[in-house]
């Protein structure tokens, strides 16, 4: 047994996919499924289920939380030897959201690669909810995502506040809402336009429909999905109104494309802090702490912030 079978192991329990797995370490299936037979024998028990998804024995739960442990101990003391040493390597694995994941992450990343360029960077899409337990149970390193201000064994760092903004394709608008105030604090004068809703388990989902609650109306849905550049794509063809956050507008819609939509901000309410999540560590390593100062600088030059 050795720490890259630890490493192959902790990925197929957290993946419970060989296939999934095999991909995100950049091997061959036969390849890992070989390295997980190999720890079976040397342990002379079955640690996983080979269903779909893969599960695993109560074996495997047991390995599973030694093997958590004995891993994490031994990244952490390859950290402090590279913050010691200076010679950065390794990887930061970095939880966001997929949304935000598109509009902040491509500068961010290049910024950070432009100082360590051998430091590789893995990204886990989430919910908030489940970015934070991925950090809890340290799948990752850091969060990027809409934390409270404190949570308990965690570091929180403010990094930007986003806005959730309401974007009306021009063809459809009345010319009095042409006219009219970018600042709206009723849907009122929407009833009986058409609209493309995100989950209501996402921030601007549920954001949409809390804002057309208050307004005292039953929305026409034409569309709904959880993939907000689908919904973009949707606004910009006129097919509704749709909810999205003002940094990822900025990031993908073109200069002509803004030029044939109408953006409504919805007051106060429609703000939020964009936070950096963290675990407090006996020894932090010196890695996260820099992507959060790269990326705050990178954020004085980008739409997002």
């Amino acid at each position: 047994m050795n720490f890259l079978t630890m490493e192959y192991f902790l990925t197929v329990a957290a993946k419970r996919n060989i296939t999934k797995a095999a991909e995100e370490l950049h091997i061959t299936q036969q390849t890992l499924s070989a390295h997980i037979a190999a720890l079976e024998k040397e342990l002379a028990c079955q640690l996983i289920v080979r269903s779909n998804p893969l599960q695993l024995t109560y074996a495997g739960e047991v390995f599973l939380r030694h093997a958590s442990s004995i891993y994490g101990n031994y990244q952490a003391m390859w950290n402090e030897f590279n913050d010691l040493t200076n010679n950065q390597r390794g990887k930061l694995l970095i939880g966001v959201n997929f949304t935000r994941s598109h509009a902040i992450m491509p500068d961010n990343i290049m910024a950070f690669q432009a100082v360590y360029p051998n430091i590789e960077v893995r990204l886990l899409e989430g919910t908030n909810e489940s970015l934070q337990k991925s950090l809890v149970s340290k799948d990752i390193d850091l969060a990027i995502a809409r934390f409270p201000e404190a949570l308990p064994g965690m570091e929180i760092r403010n990094f930007y506040q986003d806005e959730v903004i309401m974007l009306a394709p021009k063809n459809l608008l009345s010319e009095e809402l042409l006219q009219d105030s970018s600042v709206i604090n009723s849907l009122s004068s929407f009833r009986g336009y058409p609209f493309v809703l995100g989950s209501p388990f996402d921030i601007t989902g549920q954001f949409g429909r809390d804002v057309i609650r208050s307004a005292g109306f039953q929305p026409i849905v034409k569309a709904q999905s959880s993939n907000m550049e689908t919904l973009l794509a949707l606004c910009i063809k006129g097919v509704g109104i749709c909810f999205c956050s003002e940094s990822l507008a900025r990031a993908v819609l073109t200069r002509e494309q803004l030029r044939r939509i109408k953006i409504f901000h919805l007051g106060e309410t429609a703000f939020h802090h964009i936070r950096f999540g963290y675990r407090k560590e006996s020894y932090q390593w010196k890695i996260i702490s820099e992507f959060i100062r790269i990326a705050l600088e990178t954020t004085q030059h980008c739409a997002y912030r």
